[in-house]
């Protein structure tokens, strides 16, 4: 966290710097795009405060306006793992460990004092069949469906927590999920298939998507996952699958994960700067990257941790998906198998098939005659399928969906996009709005943020605060919820993560660039005149701290941590000894955080939403309507990026292009020591093609 402190003609600008990544060990062409977070300064530009969290996040194979949106809570409803009976029949070579539900994503609470939020498939009954179909008649023309068609849907890239536009080209989590839940329930749809790509999304979304593709299965409708390239966490995604293909020449890289960290120290020592950082919590890593030429042991220690967290659940869960010994599974992994022939005798997968192998395959069973088309609907299409065409939604008790993604900022820039990241007076204002409408009964906050800027996380938090005194408010965590992010949901009445959410890192890192050495070894010189005694704390980058301003700097950070700790502990009902335990900077998965008391449940929106009607007093068996606030309005390069992608025989849209162009230096940073890269995410980090991208976004 950081407080801004206070010089004359102050502005805000972005720093990016190398940050550490967690990685696929992999002897296979690989890239790293790490993640940028922005990191408010002031009008020195080598003066940088943070309160941000790192990302953890995997690397992966190189590879190619206000609308209110009803949802049924059903759409969202997740229990866990499990696989009820109706589906056991359709399962072909199934594991009996995961038939039986002994998936550890089951949800979990403190002392079991919340509801579970368990989704249970219930079929319509006849009169409701009878309006569903009576719907489907007389719905739009997009609506229209064919009796028996198999929805297909491409899981690869970026996974967005917010609701895209309809002309965006990325993927949306709540829309992938919902059309899960949707074709769970709809009469014409017999199977979905997923095409598994490498990802770029964090274990928090992984999760998500791995529980909703179990709760389709209990409609007693199949699920078929293809993956032409795989790595952990599209294999965990894919063995949910009752059956998962690959083609012969598919390429598997399930040989474990590594974490690495990159320093800067000798880089700037060789050219004359020399960082001057206050660090408070010495788990917070920012300022090692700037000051340290090696990883320091608590550094070492918190990323330890967090590997061993994501790579035992992965062994975990795969082994439970598989019938197998934990020990198996990391033996398998050790042995380095990369042949697909393997792979399908130890059941890996199901079986070495193309892609139109497994389309035939799909209309025999369908009992499609060979010389007819399979009837498809894809992801985008189905998307548009209204909740209420199918008897989802238009019930009494609604609660609504407050989403914030991304890095934080106090106001939006002049070539900041709409949907860049979040706005603090942009999401005050919904806030308000919400505060002061009787329509709803509680509200889930979803939270999707390493952080930013502080005093922008301090004004959220007091507005989340003040809407909690008036009706439930839950906050729910998708891949990282840190820093400034936990800032926010800290106001919330219960916090609910995910088993792997990046979440804690309650530290402050601020600090300056002394260049007097790199300015005397280029000739230039700078001479300032000021007047106050303190005028020239951030501006004065060609000499390093007076004594006096290094003592005010130092306390000027101390007091920014305590405030964050203080009201930390005071929001967790802890006392600060006891948070200061946990606090430090260190960055905690959700599982982690919860035995600590930094969270309150783990799981998914779902046990959010039965954690927010508990608190609002209504029963659990009451179907409610969930509410999504508001959706991005679309920009320039994302209709265009729509009508590219719409062309046929179009590989690349003007988004896609922006995006590889601008992450064409390959570094990529979030603000702070630890960075989890998202698999296949790309890196903004050349200034010039970051302003032109802006520009665009801004029409």
């Amino acid at each position: 966290m950081a407080k801004l402190l206070s010089t004359p003609r102050l502005t805000s600008i972005r720093l990016r710097t190398v940050t550490s990544t967690l990685s696929k060990s992999s002897s296979s062409p690989i890239h790293s795009s790490p993640t940028v977070s922005p990191i408010s300064l002031h009008s020195n530009p080598l003066f940088f405060s943070l309160y941000t969290t790192p990302l953890l996040t995997l690397r992966s194979v190189d590879n190619p306006s206000n609308n209110h949106r009803n949802f049924s809570v059903s759409a969202f409803d997740t229990k866990n793992d499990d696989i009820s009976s109706s589906s056991k029949d359709d399962t072909k070579d199934e594991p009996v460990a995961e038939i039986n539900g002994d998936d550890t994503a089951k949800s979990s609470t403190k002392d079991d004092q919340y509801p579970t939020g368990e989704f249970e498939f219930e079929e319509y009954s006849a009169w409701k069949s009878l309006v569903v179909k009576f719907r489907m008649l007389f719905a739009f023309p997009w609506e229209r469906v064919r009796k028996g068609s198999v929805l297909t849907m491409k899981l690869r890239g970026q996974i967005s927590d917010q609701l895209q536009s309809r002309f965006s080209s990325g993927l949306s989590l709540p829309q992938i999920c919902e059309n899960l839940m949707k074709a769970a329930y709809d009469p014409r749809i017999s199977v979905v298939y997923l095409h598994i790509e490498p990802l770029g999304c964090g274990w928090g979304k992984v999760e998500e998507i791995r529980r909703h593709i179990l709760d389709f299965r209990k409609s007693g409708k199949f699920i078929v996952g293809y993956a032409p390239a795989c790595g952990e966490k599209e294999y965990y995604i894919g063995c949910a699958c009752q059956e998962l293909y690959a083609p012969p020449s598919a390429y598997f890289a399930l040989y474990g994960l590594t974490v690495q960290a990159s320093f800067l120290g000798g880089v700037f020592e060789k050219v004359g700067i020399e960082p001057q950082v206050q660090r408070i919590g010495k788990y917070k890593s920012a300022g090692d990257q700037l000051m340290r030429k090696s990883i320091s042991d608590e550094n070492r220690e918190m990323l330890t941790a967090l590997l061993d967290n994501i790579y035992g659940n992965w062994l975990e869960k795969v082994a439970l998906t598989k019938g197998k010994k934990k020990e198996d599974i990391e033996q398998f992994v050790n042995d380095g198998v990369y042949q697909i022939e393997r792979l399908k005798e130890e059941s890996w997968i199901t079986d070495i098939k193309y892609d139109d192998e497994v389309m035939s395959m799909l209309k025999e069973r369908l009992g499609i005659l060979k010389d007819k088309k399979l009837p498809e609907v894809d992801y985008r299409k189905y998307s548009k399928v209204r909740r209420w065409t199918l008897g989802l939604t238009g019930y009494k008790d609604q609660i609504a969906i407050i989403r914030a993604s991304g890095s934080i900022s106090r106001t939006r820039g002049p070539f900041s996009s709409p949907s860049s990241g979040i706005i603090a007076e942009k999401l005050i204002e919904k806030i308000r709005s919400v505060r002061e409408s009787k329509r709803f009964k509680a509200v889930v906050l979803r939270i999707d943020s390493p952080g930013g800027d502080a005093l922008a996380s301090d004004l959220m938090w007091r507005e989340i605060r003040l809407l909690a005194e008036s009706k439930p408010v839950i906050a729910s965590m998708a891949d990282v919820a840190a820093s400034g992010g936990y800032y926010m949901a800290m106001a919330a009445q219960a916090i609910v993560a995910e088993n792997l959410t990046l979440t804690g890192s309650i530290g402050v890192v601020t600090g300056k660039f002394n260049l007097g050495n790199l300015y005397e070894k280029i000739g230039f010189n700078k001479e300032t005149i000021s007047r106050g005694r303190y005028a020239e704390l951030t501006a004065a980058e060609q000499r390093p701290f007076r004594p006096e301003e290094a003592d005010l700097f130092a306390k000027s950070a101390q007091h920014a941590y305590t405030q964050f700790r203080d009201k930390a502990a005071l929001s967790r009902s802890m006392t600060v000894d006891k948070m200061e335990e946990v606090a430090q900077g260190r960055v905690w998965t959700g599982k982690d955080a919860l035995s600590r008391g930094l969270v309150d449940a783990v799981g998914g929106l779902s046990l959010a939403v039965a954690i927010a009607k508990q608190k609002a007093n209504i029963p659990q068996d009451r179907q409610v309507s969930v509410v999504e606030l508001s959706r991005p309005s679309a920009s320039l390069p994302e209709v265009l990026s729509g009508i590219g992608s719409s062309l046929a025989g179009a590989d690349r849209t003007l988004k896609e292009l922006l995006n590889d162009v601008a992450s064409s230096d390959g570094i990529q940073a979030r603000m702070d020591g630890v960075m989890f890269e998202k698999l296949g995410g790309a890196a903004y980090t050349n200034p010039l093609f970051m302003l032109i991208k802006d520009c665009l976004s801004s029409f």
